[in-house]
């Protein structure tokens, strides 16, 4: 005992649960070690695999990061691609908690991707691209957290993700585009990176980089499936000039993507490991909707998939077999026979044991269910694997064969012709003397017909054997036909083997049933008692003192003084009306004529409740909405006679309240409901009244706007041209060298642009002036304003946006020639001018007969405009590219530590530049928003005004 030492004796015993963490522990490490190990050659899927089940049985990723932690990823260039290749794959299919925790990683993740990115050649790049895209993909989810890490999703989800706005739909259109492009990118590095001599997809250190881009195309798949439903969906709401940008960019995308799947098929690694889906020719046009309907979404299979779950599943099952009661139990069904069902109240102990043989049975007959399921699904996949290859194959032999038929026509085409030239030489020489040069032809001609006569016979051979060969694939379609028909029938019989199940869990349902029968009648012993009836009837009062105080609270707030700068439309207010009136109307209904009647009955109660609060909370919206309501109204008086009405209403709802509280019976409630209902409906008539004043307004003023409007419009082009010439004699007085070259192209440019929307502008103007020739008839411009007036207003909203696109013009090329500005802005501006004078196209547009000239002569003059504002950001680009040809930087003459702080100052710059342009994608985003909200009442003018 002497030689024991003491902290060893006392070193505490560990649990069996720490046991277990422990082993569990060292278990993901030792095969997250073994998968990202320093060996040039692709990962292990089991290794992969145990630590992706590993995320499962942990529900969470800290094992995972922690064992990455040990790694050397910074000491060697196999490891951290290789952990890039892992990561991608648990990210995809760990646990759904795995992305959520991941998110706090980026930083490590992104600062490899910079480490590895100074070494130019190997797996520097490629790292650092890995390191971008998993990047991005978190960054993804992190922005759509309903999107699971494998991008699985139905149309439903798709649908309920979008929530049916288009500002959503355009969003994430934008990010798809992102993550697809960082996709493309990186298979683009790694085949640029093959060595076909030394690294082709057959050897070790090829197929270690050719690995990762399995996952890349499940990811893209599912991108380009959502974008193009996306992209149907926004062209569907949107104008097609407002997605130009989203269409150009998926054409870019879908010939890259193309070009991918179509490399990727050629290598033999690939073959045995994923079924890549092929794309159509064509991108899909989304201008036609029509096409959406011959659209089939493109599905990865990987034909490991189907095996390797059946291992997983059965590992799992093994487990749980071992460590739960029910796995030493036999299959077969329950002994209906065994439980006597005593004629009294059951006892605890027979309920328990009834109870425990119910759920082992339902848990054998679920998993037997779930085999079947599984092995139907695996024979329709095989089925659908087998058609696949027949139409392939089918498709291929026809080709060839019409190939064949086409050549072998022309042969006989040419041998006819090449015969009847024979004969007629032959004919020739038989009435001429016969002459040496004649035979001469002659034979050359006959030598011809034996060498078409040789080349025909080939072609028949060959056409001969492809018609067996034909023969012999409408043999394997019996074959394959015979193994569908069996397919059939097992399916039918493994159909029947759950009809019989589903029937003996009916057997078990029906004992079940009786047990609850059982149960009920004797909790009815035990509880219809006094205290569950104040509880309930206390319930009840207390949800309705509740909401005495919501209308309370909404009825004292019409005398607020805050709530005066409150305002509400009208026809916002008129859609909170039908849902309160309803409620008002059915609440007689569901007033019983005492408590008590009602007291055992749970759920009626239960709707009596939610309805109470229900109206009170929409008798408060109403009352707080009518008030802003009056705020909008230019007479005094009928704002406030509507701010006493809103109390009345208010007062007349909680007459009805309390007498539900009192239980004065439903005959009472009901008469109370319908003095609410009256209040509202002398609400609803002041509310026509003042409707009929704003509108009114609204039209005596558009009426004189739309002169004033366009003047302004005529106005602000002028001085922009002018304004733009006489800077340009201001910079040629001035500049010199590059300088004036670029303030001359910049200039010319501009002025162009200006000319053409001055010309738009007066084809504009003469249409409309024919437009309202037409449709005013006896009535003054004025007046045809007035009744057209939603007409006019769009045509004001597009005259103010063309003067603004031109002083926005005028102002950036002024600071892009001072110095100031940038060039960047002067293509904002250049586009920002199109759109608008394409508003102003579309405003007089609307009303214009189809066949008018001045019509004609907008729509070129529109063109002319489209051409201009290209010039102009082409030649803004050209500009830039020659100035920062003109600025490169001379690092010749710098010491190591210039170039050290000249470094450090641009990773600064670069921070400074990605922080600016997330904020100010930010901002685009808010801006587009505000822009639909703004188009939507454009959009409605168009519908309501068009013949």
């Amino acid at each position: 005992m002497a030689s024991i030492s003491l902290p060893r004796v006392l070193q505490p015993r560990k649990s069996s649960l720490e046991l277990e963490r422990e082993n569990f522990e060292k278990f993901q490490h030792v095969s997250i070690s073994k998968a990202i190990n320093a060996i040039e050659c692709p990962v292990k899927e089991k290794h992969v695999r145990s630590a992706i089940i590993g995320t499962f049985q942990e529900k969470s990723s800290r094992t995972f990061w922690e064992s990455v932690n040990r790694l050397p990823l910074e000491g060697n260039r196999i490891v951290a691609w290789k952990f890039c290749h892992v990561l991608h794959k648990i990210l995809r299919e760990g646990y759904e908690s795995v992305v959520p925790q991941s998110q706090r990683y980026k930083d490590k993740i992104r600062n490899i991707g910079k480490l590895w990115g100074h070494l130019k050649e190997s797996y520097g790049k490629l790292i650092q691209q890995y390191t971008q895209l998993l990047i991005v993909k978190l960054d993804f989810h992190r922005r759509n957290p309903r999107f699971p890490g494998n991008l699985a999703v139905s149309q439903e989800d798709l649908d309920s993700i979008g929530e049916n706005n288009v500002n959503n739909y355009f969003e994430m259109a934008v990010e798809m585009f992102d993550y697809m492009d960082e996709i493309l990118a990186l298979q683009s590095a790694i085949f640029g990176s093959l060595d076909m001599s030394r690294s082709n997809s057959m050897t070790s250190c090829g197929q270690c980089r050719l690995a990762p881009l399995i996952p890349c195309i499940q990811d893209s798949s599912q991108l380009y499936d959502y974008c193009v439903k996306i992209l149907f969906k926004l062209h569907s709401e949107l104008p097609a000039d407002t997605l130009q940008g989203h269409r150009e960019r998926f054409s870019k995308q879908f010939k890259d993507l193309k070009q991918f799947y179509l490399s990727a098929n050629t290598l033999q690694y690939f073959r045995n490991l994923i079924v890549i889906p092929p794309l159509p020719e064509k991108a899909p046009n989304f201008l036609i909707q029509s096409e959406f309907l011959g659209y089939v979404t493109p599905v990865v299979r990987l034909p490991t998939d189907l095996e390797q779950s059946e291992a997983d599943a059965s590992e799992f099952n093994d487990a749980s077999d071992a460590g739960s009661p029910s796995g030493s139990l036999s299959g077969d069904l329950v002994d209906l026979s065994v439980p006597q069902l005593a004629p009294a109240a059951p006892s605890d102990e027979w309920i328990q044991r009834i109870e425990l043989l119910q759920q082992e049975h339902f848990q054998r007959m679920d998993k037997l269910q779930q085999e079947h399921i599984h092995k139907v699904e695996q024979l329709q996949q095989e089925n659908n694997k087998l058609r696949q290859d027949h139409h392939v194959i089918v498709d291929r032999l026809h080709n060839r064969l019409a190939d064949l038929e086409t050549a072998l026509a022309t042969k006989d085409s040419e041998l006819l012709q090449e015969k009847q030239l024979h004969e007629d030489l032959m004919r020739q020489t038989t009435v001429a003397d016969k002459t040496e040069e004649a035979e001469k032809r002659a034979k050359a001609f006959e030598d011809k017909f034996l060498r078409l006569k040789e080349v025909y016979s080939k072609l028949r051979e060959e056409h001969i054997q492809l018609l067996r060969q034909k023969a012999d694939v409408d043999k394997q379609i019996t074959g394959i036909q015979k193994a569908n028909e069996e397919a059939e029938k097992r399916k039918l019989e493994v159909e029947a083997q759950l009809t019989e199940l589903v029937a003996d869990r009916d057997k078990v349902l029906v004992l079940t049933k009786e047990l609850e029968k059982s149960q009920i009648e004797l909790q009815k012993a035990q509880l219809i008692t006094q205290e569950q009836h104040n509880a309930l009837k206390n319930i009840l009062v207390a949800c309705i003192s509740e909401a005495e105080v919501i209308v309370e609270k909404s009825v004292h707030e019409v005398d607020n003084p805050a709530i005066s700068a409150l305002s509400c439309t009208p026809d916002y207010f008129e859609t909170l009306v039908v849902p309160l009136r309803d409620s008002i109307v059915a609440l007689p209904t569901m007033v019983p004529h005492s408590v008590e009647t009602v007291i055992g009955n749970w759920s009626y109660f239960e709707k009596l409740i939610r309805h109470v609060i229900q109206m009170a909370h929409l008798s408060a919206a109403y009352t707080l909405q009518a008030k802003a309501t009056s705020n909008t109204s230019p007479d005094i008086e009928l704002g406030e006679h509507m701010a006493e009405k809103c109390k009345d209403f208010g007062g007349s709802i909680l007459s009805l309240l309390r007498c539900v509280k009192d239980e004065e019976g439903s005959q009472v409630v009901k008469q109370l409901a319908d003095s609410a209902v009256e209040k509202m409906d002398e609400l609803g008539s002041l509310l026509e009244r003042l409707t009929g004043q704003i509108k009114g307004d609204s039209v005596e003023i558009v009426g004189d706007m739309v002169e004033t409007e366009l003047a302004n419009m005529d106005k602000a082009i002028e001085e922009a041209a002018s304004r733009i010439a006489e800077i340009l004699s201001k910079s040629r007085t001035r500049d010199s060298g590059l300088k004036l070259e670029v303030n001359e192209k910049i200039l010319d440019t501009c002025t162009a642009l200006m000319l053409a929307i001055r010309i738009l502008v007066q084809k504009a103007r003469l249409l409309q002036a024919e437009i309202v020739a037409k449709g005013k008839g006896t009535a003054s411009a004025k007046e045809f304003y007035k009744r057209n007036h939603q007409w006019t207003e769009g045509l004001i909203s597009a005259a103010k946006a063309v003067a603004m696109g031109a002083k926005f013009l005028l102002t950036a090329a002024d600071k892009v020639v001072s110095g100031e500005g940038k060039l960047e802005s002067l293509i904002v501006a250049s586009q920002e001018i199109a759109a608008s004078t394409a508003q102003l196209v579309v405003a007089s547009r609307v009303k214009a007969s189809r066949d008018s000239a001045n019509l004609t002569a907008l729509s070129q003059a529109s063109r002319g405009v489209t051409q201009a504002t290209g010039q102009v950001v082409a030649t803004a680009k050209d500009c830039a590219q020659l100035i920062e040809d003109n600025e490169e930087l001379d690092v010749s003459g710098l010491t190591l530590h210039q170039a050290k702080r000249l470094e450090m100052d641009c990773q600064v710059k670069v921070l400074e530049l990605e922080a600016s342009l997330q904020q100010e994608r930010q901002r685009l985003a808010a801006l587009r928003r505000q822009h639909y909200q703004l188009a939507g009442d454009v959009e409605g003018w168009e519908i309501m005004d068009k013949p």
